[in-house]
């Protein structure tokens, strides 16, 4: 295959970026509504006059001097104009004249072709590229003129302070806030500078490494990329947050008793790295870029770590009370306790509820990452963490992918009705076990094509479900017969209300956890009654001796952390 095949693609991929975000600028959408506005009110004037085609062409070739009227064109011109037109664009067009005239319908001269391309190029402007401002910042868009030197004097004057103007990963934090920085930046700026090397940062070194960022990258989307990424690459993978999150594991007080268990300190940084891709990285690519984090609110939450000393109340990414019921969810299942589950381990979370076939779905790799596991047939906990927090909130962008792909059995991008009924056989076969007469499918899917509304007949699009308030009831219908009974047993109108009152409430999310929370916290008060005599984490030579005493996983949480309800 040659090279010009192979960078086709990528080059049209990159020109359709460009201009899908040209196209989404304000000022681009206000000047496309003002350009057709005029042309909206010349020709309700050109036919108040009454001009006939000559008219029409007259007004074409004065049009032509305006670059932004020459792109839109006269929706009115006669056919036989645009074959020119579209002749000057292609690079081989002039060694096929001939056919170029065969498609004209007017007269025909043998050398009036070339003529009519000369003059339409004089006509045109020097270059069209000079009236569209610049538009593509993938560092961030270049504010007012920032005074770098005014802010590498006041980092020197930091690390003044220090002994020999070295500064240690303890004084980054003054370091960070002299860089304007949200205090838990620490971290990768010390790393950044090559402070994991020696234990120490320089003031020279530091200097120059937050110089460069300064004269290249424009907002804290960008400067974040910058100090997390490897070289060479311009986004973020899983790895590159481990550092990070071990600082913040080490300094942050809301998780200081965690400083005594550091076997649980791998656990904890996956399950908050799993939560910032699953809502972070919308493409599902494994790869967070600039404009991805910097649409997400992922910056302000690393932000908030230095306001709010309850770590719990960062519910979004890094609650420890939301890492632990997923934790301790995923050990019960976990027989082996080798941090991988099979189909026959998943199959018993919530008491069997969710359906065979959308088992066999879920470890065919639609949604997994992993090849090892795939290949072995099982999951990960880093799996499983996408797993739970999907299928108790169905209502978030990522969950509503996360199903839509399970449920896509050919990978068409649309559910057939084929698809639906192959989920609902199942679903039926389970309700009859438990001697409850099911719906006939023709029913439910009336039903579903009521409460979903598919802009297409016959087929429901991932845009049809992110539109739907209710998607939920629609996933739990064809695949959780536990969650399915529930909401039948309410009445339409119950839903339709929480449906519409969710958005200033907890997400379905923040509710289970709470939730379940609050019950491995009474399940442990309940054991501690009649089994007082654990001893604390930190005077057990052996964890395994702790393991073997404790009746729960949660109450091995409860003797090591000293959770508080």
């Amino acid at each position: 295959m040659t090279p010009g095949k192979v960078l086709q693609p990528v080059l049209k991929m990159k020109v359709d970026e460009l201009f899908l975000c040209w196209f989404s600028q304000p000022a681009t959408q206000l000047t496309l509504k003002d350009c057709l506005r005029r042309i909206k009110n010349e020709e309700k004037t050109e036919i108040g006059n009454g001009d006939s085609g000559n008219s029409k062409n007259e007004r074409f070739a004065t049009k032509n001097s305006d670059s932004k009227q020459s792109m839109l064109g006269d929706i009115r011109l006669p056919l036989s104009f645009s074959p020119p037109q579209l002749s000057t664009t292609l690079p081989l067009s002039t060694s096929s004249s001939s056919r170029n005239i065969s498609n004209v319908k007017g007269t025909r001269r043998s050398s009036g072709t070339r003529v009519v391309q000369a003059k339409k190029e004089e006509t045109l402007p020097p270059s069209l590229s000079q009236t569209i401002p610049t538009f593509y910042f993938p560092r961030g868009c270049p504010k007012e003129k920032v005074n770098i030197d005014a802010v590498i004097a006041k980092i020197e004057r930091t690390f003044s302070q220090f002994p020999n103007e070295r500064a240690t990963l303890d004084d980054m934090g003054k370091v960070a806030k002299a860089c304007e920085c949200p205090l838990y930046w620490k971290g990768p700026l010390f790393y950044c500078a090559g402070g994991e090397r020696t234990g120490y940062v320089s003031v020279h070194k530091f200097v120059a490494m937050w110089r460069k960022i300064l004269q290249t990258c424009y907002d804290d989307a960008a400067k974040f990329v910058h100090l997390l990424m490897n070289p060479g690459c311009n986004y973020l993978v899983q790895e590159d947050f481990i550092p990070f999150l071990q600082d913040v594991v080490n300094s942050h007080p809301g998780l200081s008793f965690l400083k005594e268990a550091s076997e649980f300190h791998s656990r904890y940084i996956t399950t908050v790295i799993q939560r910032i891709f699953y809502t972070v990285n919308r493409s599902w690519s494994g790869k967070i870029t600039c404009n991805e984090l910097r649409k997400s609110n992922f910056l302000q939450n690393v932000a908030l770590l230095e306001e709010e000393a309850d770590i719990n109340q960062l519910t979004e990414y890094f609650s420890y009370e939301h890492f632990y019921v997923i934790y301790c969810k995923f050990w019960e299942l976990d027989t082996d306790h080798d941090l991988y589950i099979d189909r026959k381990d998943l199959a018993r979370h919530n008491d069997h509820a969710i359906s065979s076939r959308m088992i066999e779905r879920i470890f065919s790799g639609a949604v997994t990452r992993g090849r090892k596991a795939q290949k072995d047939g099982k999951i990960s906990y880093a799996d499983f963490v996408w797993f739970l927090i999907s299928e108790e909130d169905k209502k978030t962008p990522t969950s509503i992918e996360y199903w839509f792909r399970c449920m896509d059995l050919d990978g068409d991008g649309v559910l057939s009705m084929y698809e639906l009924e192959y989920f609902y056989e199942e679903q039926c076969q389970k309700l009859d076990n438990m001697a409850i007469e099911p719906l006939p499918f023709e029913d439910c899917l009336c039903q579903m094509l009521d409460l979903v509304k598919p802009q297409y007949e016959g087929k429901i699009t991932l845009h049809d479900l992110k539109r739907c308030k209710l998607t939920n009831v629609f996933f739990d219908t064809f695949f959780n017969t536990e969650k399915y009974l529930d909401r039948e047993e309410r009445d339409q109108f119950s839903m339709l209300r929480d449906g519409e009152g969710e958005s200033q409430e907890l997400s379905d999310w923040e509710k289970y956890a709470a939730e379940e929370y609050d019950i491995l916290v009474a399940e442990e008060a309940a054991s501690d009654q009649w089994n007082d005599g654990i001893t604390p984490l930190h005077l057990l030579g052996d964890f395994q001796n702790l393991l073997e005493s404790c009746c729960t996983w949660s109450q091995v949480f409860k003797s090591c952390f000293q959770v508080r309800s």
